[in-house]
C-alpha cells in the first residue's frame, strides 16, 4: 500500500488505485497525510474542505467522509500495513509507517542527497527523489487556502531540488544536462531569478553563450514589464560571469572528444584516492567505451605526499580526468623527473601486467550445498546490482538466516552476475560476528591486490596507498566485490571499489544505516524461510521422499526453527543420524522450550553460538536490555516497558531497542513496538541475571501504574478498582493516554504482556501485584468478553484470596461471574456472583456491592429468577445513590429498565431509562445508545410510535458514528419492529 500526494492524491495497492470518491474526501486524506501520525483537529479539516464559509452541517459531512475513508482502508487490509484512521476526541489521525508516503520518501532522499560527498551520488538521489512527482502536488482535492498553501510549499521543495540537481550536474561538468533540467522549470516559473541565473550559467558553460545572453535579456525585460524591477544580484552576477568569458569554452568532455587520439590513458598511482567522474550513463566523458585493459604503472612512494606520475608521452599541459568534486588542475611533479621508481627498477615504472596478462580473479568460497528457494531475494539482488552506477547492495538479516549462503549462491550461479562482471569476483570474510578477530583493512586490501595481479613486492606499505591502488585498478574493470559478515559501516568503506562498473555485495547482521546514508547502499532484507523453502532445504539433506511423507511436520519444524536455515540444517543433521526417526517426533522434541536451544546446537554450530556472537558485539546498554528481555512477560514490548526492565528513561531504552533492531535481534512492528523471535527469546532467557527480582518488580509496577492510567482514560467516569500498593517503586516515566481509544489500543497491544505479568507475579509470590494487574484489565475484558478470560480471572481470585482481601475477592468474583455468564456457563457464574455482594459489604465498598448486585441480577434473569433479579437491581440503584456515584447508578438503572421492559412494566422502564440517560455523559456513546434504544422500545409499547422512531433514529445515528456495532443492531431491530403505518 502506498499513499501519494506528489501529484493526484491517491492510495495505491497491488491491485491498483483505490476509488477515493469526491474531491472533499481526497482533500480530507491529503490533510491527514500532510501530518501523518499526528492529530488534525476537526476545525482544521473543515477549513480545508470548504473554500468559502462551511455549511452548518459541515461536521456531519466530515464525519461521513471519515467513515467512508476508514471503511475503504479497512476493506483493503490497511491494518496489515500498519495503517489506521483513528478518532481522538475532536480530532483525527492517520497512523501509518511514513515510508508508505511519497512525500516522506522524497524529503528523505533530498536530505540524503545533501550528505553526499560525490556529485554523482547527489545526482542519483535527487533524480530518484524527483521521479516520485507525478504532477502538481495535491491534485484532485478541493481548492482551499490550507491545501493550496501546502501544495505551494511542496512545489517550493521540488524546485529547490531541481536547482540542486542542476548544481550537481555542473560539478560533474555536465552543463548541458544542467540546462536541460532547468529549461522547463524556468519556462514554468519565468520570474524566479534563481532558476534563470542557473540556466544562464549552464547554457554559457555548455558552449551556448548566445542562448545564455538571450535568456538573460528576456528575463530582464519580463521583470521590468511585470514587476517594474531590474535583475537581482544573483541573476546580474550570472550575466557578468557569462560576459566575462572571453570566448565560449567547451567543457572538458568536448575538448577530449575533439582530440581522442591525444587523450591520455588513466594512470593508477598509490594516492589516486578518487576515481575519475563519469556521466550518469556510466559512459566515459568523450563518449568512447573505457579501455578494457589499461596498463597502470606503479611507483613506490618516497613520501606520504607523493602523487602519481604523468602518463608517458603526456605534455605538461595535458589535463587529467576531473575529480569527483570538481574539475581540478592536472597533477604534475614538482621535481625535474618522474616519481621515484621501485629500487629494483631504477629507470622506469614497472607495469603490473600487460593487457594479455589481465587476471580474472575469483575468490569466492565453494558453492553452498543444499541451497533452496529464495527466488524473490535472488531477483532483488539481480535488480539491486544492475546498472553502471557502482551499486552497493546490503544483504542484512538475523544470525542464521542464510546471508552468506545466498550471497555466494548468487555470485556463483546467477547469469546476471556472469554477464555483468566478466572481470571476476573478490571475496572477503570480514568476521564482524565471529570468535576470531576481524582481518585488518591492509590485510584484505593486500589479498585483493594480489588477486588483481599486483606482484607482492609491488604492493604499497601504507593502508592509504593500498586503497588508492585498489580503487584505481578496479576503476577500469567490471568486478563484483563480496564483503561478508561486516559489523560496521567503517569496516566496509575502505574496501569499496572505484569506478562506475564495479558492484559491491555486503552481508551483515546489522542494518548498517551509515552505509545506506553515505554510500546509497540498497538494503535487501533477508527474512526467515517460508515453509515451502524450508521443505526444500530439509529435502536436500533427508531426501524428497522422507520430507514429502510428513508435510504437516515439515511446517511445524519450520515454525519451531523460526524459519532460520541454520536451525533447519542442524535439525536435518540430527534427523539424518536417525534414519528411522520421524519428522513429527523431532518436532515434538523441539516443542519443549526447555530443550529447544540445546537441540538446535551441534558440535560448534548452532543457534546459541550464532546469537552469542551477535550479542557479544552489542554496546553495553543494548546488551543489558537484551539480557533482561527474557524476563518480559509478553510477545513484544515498547520503550516504556524496556525502560521499566532496565531502570533507564524511555528515550534511553528506545535507543537500546533501536540497536537491537539494527542487529536483527528484535523485529519492528507498528506503534514503535519490537518483537523478538521465539529462538531469540529463548536465548535471552538463558542470560537472565541473578538475582532477577528487582527488574521483574520494576516491570510489574510499570504495568500496574500504566494499566491504572489506561483504565482511567478508557472510563474517566469510573472510580479506580484498586489502589496502588504501598511499596510500589518510583516510576521513571508513566505513559499518558489522551483519550479512550489510545487507552484501549494499549490494552490490546499489551494483553499478552499483562496476562504474563499476572502469572509471573503469582509465581514469584507477589500476589498483591497479580490480582491488581488482572482486575485492571476490566475495560478490555468488557469490550472482548468472549476472548477466554476465565483462567486469568481465576488466578486473580486465587491471589486475592491469598492476600485475604475481601474487596479484591468481591471484584474478582463479580467480574469472573459476569464473564462465565456471557459464555453461557450460568451455573458456574452463580457460584461466584452469589458471594460477591456479601464480600463487598464486608469490605465496606458500597459501589462494589452495587455492581456485584447488578451482575448477579443479570445472571439470575438468564436462569428465570426474574423476581429476585428485579429486587437485586432495585437494591443496586439504592446502593449507587447511597454511594453518590452516578455512573454506577446509571448502570443499575439501565439494567432495571431492561428488566421492566422484559416484564411488561413499560412506564417504569421509560422512567428508569430517562433517568439514567440524564446522568450519562455525551462522551459515553455506547451507554447512551443502549438507553435511547430502551426509551424508544418503551415509547413504542406505550403507543407513541412517532416519538419512538425519533429516539431510535438518534440511537442508530449515534451508534453508527461511534462504530458501535451492537448498538447499531439493537436500534435497527427496534426500528424494524415499529408499525409501518405510524
Amino acid at each position: 500500500m502506498e499513499f501519494r500526494i506528489l501529484g493526484t492524491v491517491a492510495v495505491v495497492t497491488e491491485t491498483g488505485e483505490l476509488p477515493l470518491g469526491p474531491a472533499k474526501r481526497s482533500g480530507l486524506l491529503a490533510m491527514l497525510l500532510l501530518r501523518p501520525n499526528s492529530v488534525v483537529r476537526v476545525e482544521q479539516l473543515i477549513a480545508a474542505l470548504w473554500e468559502d464559509e462551511p455549511p452548518l452541517h459541515a461536521k456531519a459531512v466530515l464525519q461521513s467522509h471519515v467513515s467512508r475513508l476508514r471503511a475503504l482502508l479497512t476493506a483493503h487490509d490497511a491494518e496489515m500495513y500498519g495503517v489506521r484512521l483513528t478518532t481522538q476526541g475532536s480530532a483525527y489521525a492517520l497512523q501509518l509507517p511514513e515510508t508508505l508516503l511519497d512525500a516522506h520518501r522524497f524529503e528523505e532522499l533530498v536530505a540524503l542527497a545533501r550528505l553526499q560527498h560525490r556529485p554523482a551520488d547527489t545526482v542519483q538521489m535527487l533524480r530518484e527523489a524527483l521521479s516520485l512527482w507525478q504532477g502538481p502536488a495535491l491534485t484532485g482535492t478541493v481548492r482551499s487556502a490550507p491545501l493550496e498553501a501546502a501544495a505551494l510549499a511542496l512545489e517550493e521543495l521540488r524546485i529547490a531540488s531541481v536547482e540542486g540537481l542542476s548544481e550537481a550536474y555542473g560539478q560533474l561538468g555536465e552543463h548541458a544536462r544542467a540546462a536541460a533540467v532547468l529549461r522547463p522549470e524556468s519556462v514554468a516559473h519565468p520570474l524566479r531569478e534563481s532558476l534563470a541565473a542557473a540556466l544562464v550559467l549552464a547554457l554559457g558553460r555548455s558552449g551556448r553563450q548566445s542562448d545564455a545572453l538571450d535568456h538573460y535579456h528576456r528575463t530582464r525585460r519580463l521583470l521590468a514589464d511585470e514587476l517594474g524591477v531590474d535583475p537581482g544580484p544573483v541573476l546580474a552576477a550570472a550575466y557578468r560571469t557569462i560576459l566575462g568569458t572571453p570566448s565560449v569554452q567547451a567543457p572538458p568532455q568536448a575538448a577530449f572528444a575533439s582530440q581522442p587520439q591525444a587523450q591520455p590513458k588513466p594512470v593508477a598511482g598509490p594516492v589516486d584516492t578518487v576515481p575519475p567522474s563519469r556521466p550518469l550513463s556510466g559512459e566515459p566523458a568523450d563518449g568512447a567505451r573505457p579501455d578494457p585493459s589499461p596498463s597502470p604503472a606503479l611507483h613506490s612512494p618516497p613520501s606520504p605526499s607523493l602523487e602519481a606520475a604523468a602518463p608517458p608521452g603526456a605534455g605538461a599541459g595535458t589535463p587529467n580526468a576531473p575529480d569527483s568534486a570538481s574539475d581540478r588542475k592536472p597533477r604534475t611533479h614538482t621535481g625535474s623527473g618522474p616519481a621515484a621508481p621501485y629500487p629494483e627498477h631504477p629507470a622506469t615504472p614497472t607495469p603490473v601486467h600487460t593487457p594479455a596478462e589481465h587476471p580474472t580473479p575469483n575468490l569466492l568460497p565453494r558453492l553452498p550445498r543444499g541451497f533452496s528457494g529464495r527466488e524473490a531475494e535472488l531477483g532483488a539482488l539481480d535488480q539491486a546490482l544492475a546498472g553502471d552506477d557502482a551499486p552497493v547492495c546490503l544483504l542484512a538479516g538475523p544470525a542464521g538466516v542464510g546471508k552468506t549462503a545466498l550471497a555466494v549462491h548468487w555470485a556463483h550461479r546467477r547469469p546476471a552476475r556472469h554477464d555483468r562482471f566478466p572481470d571476476g569476483v573478490l571475496f572477503a570474510d570480514l568476521r564482524g560476528f565471529s570468535d576470531t578477530p576481524a582481518p585488518e583493512t591492509p590485510t584484505v586490501l593486500r589479498e585483493f591486490l594480489l588477486a588483481l595481479g599486483v606482484p607482492a613486492p609491488r604492493i604499497p606499505e601504507t593502508t592509504a596507498a593500498r586503497g588508492a591502488l585498489y580503487r584505481s585498478l578496479a576503476a577500469h574493470r567490471r568486478l563484483l566485490v563480496v564483503l561478508d559478515n561486516a559489523r560496521t559501516s567503517a569496516q566496509v568503506r575502505p574496501l569499496l571499489p572505484g569506478g562506475d562498473h564495479c558492484a559491491t555485495l555486503i552481508t551483515s547482521r546489522d542494518r548498517l544505516g551509515g552505509l545506506i546514508a553515505s554510500d546509497a547502499a540498497t538494503p535487501v532484507p533477508l527474512d526467515p524461510l517460508p515453509p515451502g523453502d524450508a521443505a526444500g532445504l530439509l529435502a536436500a539433506v533427508l531426501g524428497d521422499e522422507r520430507v514429502a511423507a510428513e508435510p504437516a511436520a515439515v511446517e511445524r519444524l519450520a515454525g519451531l526453527c523460526d524459519g532460520l536455515p541454520l536451525a533447519l540444517r542442524v535439525t536435518a543433521a540430527r534427523l539424518a543420524e536417525r534414519p528411522d526417526g520421524t519428522l513429527a517426533a523431532m518436532a515434538g522434541e523441539l516443542a519443549d522450550e526447555q530443550r529447544r536451544l540445546s537441540l538446535l546446537d551441534i558440535e560448534d554450530t548452532g543457534v546459541s553460538a550464532a546469537l552469542r556472537l551477535t550479542v557479544r558485539h552489542l554496546p553495553a546498554p543494548a546488551a543489558e536490555l537484551f539480557g533482561l528481555i527474557g524476563l518480559h512477560t509478553g510477545s513484544d514490548l515498547d520503550r516504556f516497558t524496556a525502560a521499566a526492565l532496565t531502570g533507564v528513561t524511555p528515550d534511553e531504552a528506545d535507543t537500546a531497542l533501536g540497536r537491537l533492531a539494527a542487529a536483527h535481534l528484535v523485529a519492528e512492528s507498528a506503534g514503535g513496538r519490537r518483537t523478538p523471535h521465539d529462538l531469540v527469546r529463548l536465548y535471552a532467557r538463558t542470560l537472565i541475571p541473578e538475582p532477577a527480582a528487582e527488574p521483574l518488580g520494576r516491570l510489574l509496577d510499570h504495568y500496574l501504574r500504566t494499566a491504572l492510567a489506561a483504565a482511567a482514560a478508557a472510563h474517566p467516569e469510573s472510580r479506580p478498582c484498586c489502589a496502588l500498593p504501598a511499596d510500589i517503586r518510583p516510576a521513571v516515566a508513566v505513559r499518558e493516554f489522551p483519550d479512550r481509544a489510545a487507552a484501549l489500543d494499549w490494552f490490546e497491544a499489551e494483553r499478552s504482556g499483562l496476562e504474563g505479568a499476572v502469572a509471573a507475579a503469582a509465581d514469584a509470590g507477589l500476589h498483591d501485584r497479580a490480582w491488581r494487574i488482572a482486575l485492571l484489565l476490566w475495560p478490555v475484558i468488557l469490550l472482548r468478553v468472549g476472548d477466554g478470560w476465565v483462567p486469568l480471572l481465576e488466578q486473580c481470585l486465587a491471589s486475592a484470596e491469598h492476600e485475604d482481601d475481601p474487596d479484591a475477592q468481591s471484584r474478582a468474583r463479580a467480574l469472573l461471574g459476569w464473564v462465565l455468564h456471557e459464555e453461557g456457563r450460568d451455573d458456574e457464574a452463580l457460584v461466584h456472583l452469589e458471594q460477591a455482594p456479601g464480600l463487598a459489604a464486608l469490605a465496606g465498598d458500597v459501589t462494589s456491592e452495587a455492581i456485584a448486585c447488578v451482575n448477579l441480577a443479570v445472571a439470575l434473569n438468564g436462569t428465570g429468577a426474574h423476581d429476585r433479579a428485579g429486587l437485586l437491581l432495585s437494591r443496586a440503584v439504592t446502593l449507587a445513590v447511597q454511594a453518590q456515584h452516578p455512573p454506577t447508578e446509571a448502570l443499575a438503572l439501565h439494567h432495571l429498565a431492561r428488566h421492566c421492559l422484559d416484564s411488561g412494566a413499560h412506564e417504569a422502564a421509560l422512567s428508569h431509562a430517562v433517568r439514567a440517560l440524564d446522568m450519562t455523559s455525551p462522551d459515553e456513546a455506547a451507554r447512551r445508545v443502549l438507553l435511547q434504544t430502551a426509551c424508544g422500545e418503551a415509547l413504542a409499547a406505550l403507543g407513541h410510535p412517532d416519538d419512538a422512531a425519533d429516539l431510535l433514529g438518534q440511537a442508530l445515528r449515534t451508534a453508527e458514528s461511534a462504530e458501535f456495532e451492537d448498538g447499531v443492531s439493537a436500534a435497527r431491530k427496534a426500528l424494524d419492529g415499529l408499525p409501518a403505518d405510524r
